[in-house]
């Protein structure tokens, strides 16, 4: 399948976000080049604030902007974002509940050659955690632009991660697209596999070749965290013999454990996830991906063992 840059999707959606509403401001953090906000720069110079390498000080600047009454998307690294602004984050956008956006670029292992200090595995925790926070993860190019249109549209905090991947589109551009929806992405009856990011590929790919041998798995985007859409989750889980988590995220604080402990789950589960454990750096992300059990084959390893094939 054709694969797309969703960093690219996510410039190109900023554009058309300030051309529709003049409010819309930018911020980075000396990353414009990677986070493809020098999109937008190019088109509203006035609307873009370079801010440096301060990224504290870029969240506050947000906030400032959203008290102004403009609608600032702040963008940097995911592990930047989330954890280095965190007090920011907390103290000055989620209690007042200002209209901020905040993109992390560069999420999961995607930045593969920078190791571990660049490699957010903990950031969807960090966000899930905060109240009046809204988390979401696209699978692809198309709902990374969605999002962005949604995003705007939101009143309150946003927290967008986005890999570095190129990835396969699934989704098709559907303007009734709504935060709080999730997608059937492949239909199958014996298990279901909840998955965001780019492990909707990865288990996409796991979902044709356990269809070979005869175990039929639905793959189910889940491209919002927060607020997790807990009724439409419950209508999968109550016809199939098991279930998988897959994402590109530790285990602990992702959405796996935020299905399980909203939900009172009866049959077999399993979490594809990194095992609370750090990043390395690699020479790919495939390489990473392989290390940290992140794989098409992981996802099908997991689905066999609830069907009890060998």
């Amino acid at each position: 399948m054709e694969k797309k840059s969703l960093r690219d999707a996510y410039g190109d959606a900023l554009i058309e976000a300030g051309r529709k509403n003049p409010f819309v401001v930018v911020l980075d953090a000396d990353l414009s080049l990677s986070t493809k906000t020098h999109l937008f720069e190019e088109e509203f110079p006035d609307r873009f604030f370079e801010m440096g390498i301060a990224e504290q000080n870029m969240m506050g600047c947000a906030a400032g902007l959203a008290i102004g009454g403009y609608v600032p998307f702040v963008n940097t690294f995911a592990v930047f974002a989330t954890g280095r602004c965190y007090d920011q984050i907390r103290q000055s956008i989620c209690i007042p509940k200002l209209n901020v956006k905040i993109c992390g670029s560069s999420a999961g292992l995607s930045d593969y050659g920078d190791g571990s200090t660049h490699q957010a595995i903990d950031d969807i925790a960090l966000m899930r955690a905060l109240p009046n926070m809204t988390v979401l993860e696209p699978c692809d190019a198309n709902e990374v632009v969605m999002m962005v249109r949604q995003m705007v549209k939101i009143p309150g905090p946003v927290y967008m991660r986005l890999s570095r991947e190129l990835l396969p589109v699934y989704m098709a551009m559907d303007d009734a697209y709504s935060v709080g929806s999730i997608a059937t992405m492949h239909e199958g009856n014996d298990l279901v596999v909840f998955a965001h990011g780019s492990m909707v590929m990865r288990s996409m790919l796991a979902a044709a070749r356990l269809s070979e041998i005869g175990i039929s798995m639905r793959v189910v985007n889940v491209g919002t965290i927060k607020p997790l859409p807990l009724e439409e989750i419950a209508r999968h889980i109550d016809s199939v013999k098991g279930i998988l988590v897959a994402e590109e995220h530790s285990y602990i604080g992702g959405l796996g454990e935020a299905i399980m402990g909203a939900l009172s789950i009866q049959v077999p589960h399993e979490f594809i996830a990194v095992n609370d454990q750090f990043g390395t750096s690699a020479r790919n992300v495939n390489d990473l991906m392989e290390t940290y059990a992140l794989t098409e084959q992981s996802i099908i390893k997991s689905a066999k063992r609830i069907m009890n094939i060998s």
